[in-house]
């Protein structure tokens, strides 16, 4: 299954989609499962006249990655996401 939504970029002044989640079953990976839900969510991004299609991959998971880089997508490393959970986010909304 794959979990997306349609973002927005000021950059291109255009819709993208993001791909939150992937999952293949153990048993149905190497099967083309995960490319074929690429290339659809891909076709969907064109039918949408997005300007990118992007996800995110822990550097750790080689496996997908390979997949990634054999699909024609490019790291972004030049982009460094934070994030704020837990008590520090709640902390922080509170003003503390």
């Amino acid at each position: 299954f794959a979990v997306w939504f349609l973002s927005y970029s000021t950059w291109l002044s255009r819709n993208g989609l993001y791909l939150e989640d992937l999952y293949v079953t153990p048993d149905a990976r190497g099967s083309g499962a995960g490319k074929a839900l690429l290339k659809r969510l891909a076709a969907i991004a064109v039918e949408k006249g997005c300007g990118r299609f992007e996800w995110s991959v822990l550097d750790w998971n080689e496996p997908a990655i390979r997949v990634y880089q054999a699909i024609g997508a490019e790291a972004q490393d030049e982009w460094v996401r934070y994030r704020l959970s837990g008590e520090a986010l709640k902390a922080f909304a509170s003003g503390d």
